[in-house]
């Protein structure tokens, strides 16, 4: 008879063993028990899947760990978290606010990078293929500083590509002579730092960048062009404070060109 119980296998056990030997033979309608072999050996069961359990939860946890690390270190390949410090943006971005950037959004290959591998002279930037779209009017992005500091990368939005001429005359754009129109800034009133008017026009791989908040903003008005292989990413989506949590708002153009050449493609 077997016993499922350990316990009532070695009370079993016990009580024969009290026998003498003929009784053990005098009994031949008495079940003899099936000793399980942890009673046999001395182990001690529960404390056997206690081990296991503890086992199993730790691995558990490590595993989830480095699920988590894998996740983040794959995000950050992605996107990077950006703090506004300022006012150059407002209305439209707050100080303080809290966005991903998306920082693959410009990437770019460079066929004439991999030819210049090869023996003879250098070839000139050019042949670039775009991996998703070159920066575009309306675009925000962050770029490393222009200026001395470099711990404190910039937020703006672009203006101007590659080949266009910006005009500021009599408080407005102008971009190839045609107004721009911006109804997302707060007065209207754009002046430039250099003179009642004044011009900009970037050469191929730069772009200009103006803050929203014209009258207190350190932008292309003071420092010139931006380099694309400056910009660090697309402002992408808010996240804090909770009533700023979306998209960040991308500005169309219907009235402007989408581009006046290829951009250095």
């Amino acid at each position: 008879m077997a016993y499922d119980d350990p316990r009532l296998a070695a009370d079993a056990i016990g009580r024969r063993a009290s026998l003498p030997a003929d009784d053990w033979a005098s009994r031949p309608g008495d079940p003899v028990p099936v000793v399980p072999a942890a009673v046999e050996s001395g182990t001690d069961v529960p404390a056997t899947r206690g081990r296991n359990r503890g086992a199993r939860a730790i691995r558990e946890v490590v595993e989830t760990l480095l699920l988590a690390l894998v996740i983040f270190l794959g995000v950050r390949l992605v996107v990077l978290n950006f703090r506004v410090d300022g006012l150059s943006m407002s209305p439209n971005l707050h100080d303080g606010e809290m966005l991903l950037v998306n920082r693959n959004a410009y990437a770019r290959f460079s066929f004439n990078d991999v030819l210049n591998l090869l023996p003879g002279e250098d070839r000139p930037d050019g042949r670039i293929l775009w991996e998703f779209a070159p920066p575009e009017r309306g675009d925000i992005v962050v770029f490393e500083p222009p200026l001395n500091d470099p711990d404190k990368p910039y937020i703006k939005r672009v203006i101007a590509l590659p080949g266009e001429t910006v005009t500021f005359r009599g408080g407005e754009v102008y971009v190839d002579g045609k107004q721009l129109d911006e109804p997302y800034i707060e007065d209207g009133i754009t002046r430039c730092d250099r003179g009642d008017e004044c011009e900009l026009t970037p050469a191929e791989g730069e772009v200009v960048v103006l803050g929203d908040n014209r009258d207190n903003s350190a932008d292309s008005r003071s420092f010139g062009t931006v380099d694309v292989d400056a910009i660090v990413g697309k402002a992408w989506f808010g996240y804090w404070p909770v009533e700023d949590i979306g998209l960040v708002p991308h500005e169309d153009y219907p009235d402007m060109p989408e581009r006046p050449g290829d951009s250095g493609q």
